[in-house]
């Protein structure tokens, strides 16, 4: 019985590391002048599925190396004795082959599903080799010290720090205080990324989408200009506001769901009516809308530049020490003001530091969800007196309701909620 069970494992194991090399080979197979294709891929994913079970059979991890090296050289001598038509030194599918082979073994050693998930990242990588190639052309030199920047922020400054209190009420946790820099400027970073990419050919609805992940103040902020400017843009540009306002929301419901997940039912119950009555004014906005050409691209900044970052972490940690105080000196009150205080300018240091002091047990979820509407309310104010200053009339007509009607269902969820 046990041998039956174990023969029909190594079966399976077989089949799937073909199946890995028939998905790779089969986008292989679209190349011109290919030195491997379906087959080739097939075997080889077999291939390495019997030189890893060779090797545990045996105990010699050699025969794994060795079958790594046949693969390499096999393929190596074949564009070196036919070069490819196209002048392509055909170095990718030479790598491609062998991660074919080591995916093959990783399943004989029972990471099947690993395997699969590679295999599957691995194709969409060859698939998508022009659209790759358009990506890096139309980088610029600031979004690529953007990418690099956020390596630093996450993979040589967060690692090193200590994760451990200090300072007033324990309340100051470097490691603690720059993961929320790393998630803040992360989000922002896919969100300027994607704006990049899309530009301002796309219409309202993207520009409003990214542009709230990235920066929903300076997005408010261009397009309340541009309203003024040219009277014609203002249903535009209420569409672009309304939107920008609505992520704000979403974004923070991702980053609760991060940073305390426990609280996310309740905080979405609250957050999720201002986003229901937001997206009921915007869709009336959008009937009224009517195409144009290119819209204007909110001018907003490297959301990972070094000096950004460092001011984010000072500022979340200030309002940490501040919230922490505020709640032993005044209670609640004096937390709730300081969250209408800080909101003011930037809702994501007073809703990381609430959810911190949640995670901690010093604020009840009532308490913790109170502050995050109040400070996005406080936001949202903010953003209202830029529509009504910059933006003029014309588009404070058509903004203020949709703006008004997000206010009125994040103060009706949260009475609901608490």
């Amino acid at each position: 019985m046990f041998a039956a069970e174990a023969g029909y494992e190594a079966l399976q194991a077989f089949a799937t590391s073909i199946g890995i090399g028939l998905l790779i080979g089969l986008e292989r197979e679209r190349q011109s002048d290919l030195k491997a294709g379906l087959r080739t891929f097939a075997l080889v994913g077999l291939l390495g599925c019997l030189c890893a079970l060779l090797a545990q059979t045996t105990d010699s991890g050699w025969i794994l190396g060795a079958g790594l090296l046949a693969i390499a050289a096999m393929m190596i001598a074949a564009h070196v004795s036919d070069p490819l038509d196209t002048g392509d030194p055909g170095t990718t599918s030479v790598v491609a082959l062998m991660v074919c082979y080591a995916l093959g073994a990783v399943v004989w050693f029972g990471y099947a599903s690993t395997a699969v998930m590679l295999a599957i990242a691995t194709t969409v990588l060859l698939y998508f080799k022009a659209q790759l190639h358009g990506i890096s052309k139309s980088m610029t030199h600031i979004d690529l010290l953007s990418i690099l920047q956020f390596g630093v922020l996450s993979l040589v400054i967060l690692p090193i720090l200590p994760d451990k209190d200090f300072g007033p009420y324990l309340a100051l946790n470097p490691h603690n205080i720059w993961w929320m820099v790393v998630l803040i400027s992360g989000v922002s970073l896919a969100g300027y990324a994607a704006l990049r990419l899309t530009g301002a050919r796309h219409g309202a609805a993207l520009i409003g989408l990214f542009g709230g992940l990235v920066s929903s103040t300076a997005t408010t902020m261009i397009f309340a200009r541009h309203a003024r400017a040219n009277v014609d843009l203002a249903r535009t540009a209420m569409v672009v506001i309304l939107l920008a306002n609505i992520v704000v929301m979403v974004r923070l419901g991702v980053v609760s769901f991060i940073v305390a997940p426990e609280i996310v039912g309740l905080l979405f119950g609250v957050l999720g009516c201002g986003i229901a009555l937001g997206v009921a004014a915007t869709l009336w906005g959008w009937r009224q809308l009517e195409v144009g050409d290119a819209l204007p691209m909110p001018n907003v900044t490297n959301p990972t530049e070094i000096k950004t970052a460092l001011t984010f972490g000072a500022l979340y940690a200030l309002v940490l020490v501040l919230s922490a105080w505020l709640q032993d000196v005044a209670g609640n009150r004096g937390l709730y003001l300081l969250a209408l205080a800080s909101g003011l300018t930037d809702v994501d240091a007073i809703t990381l530091s609430s959810l911190r002091m949640f995670s901690m047990e010093k604020l009840t979820a009532a308490q913790t969800i109170t502050a995050i509407t109040l400070a996005t309310l406080s936001n949202l104010a903010f953003k209202t007196g830029l529509v009504m200053v910059i933006g003029g009339a014309a588009l404070a007509r058509r903004t203020l309701p949709g703006l008004a009607a997000i206010a009125v269902g994040l103060v009706g969820g949260l009475l609901l909620m608490t």
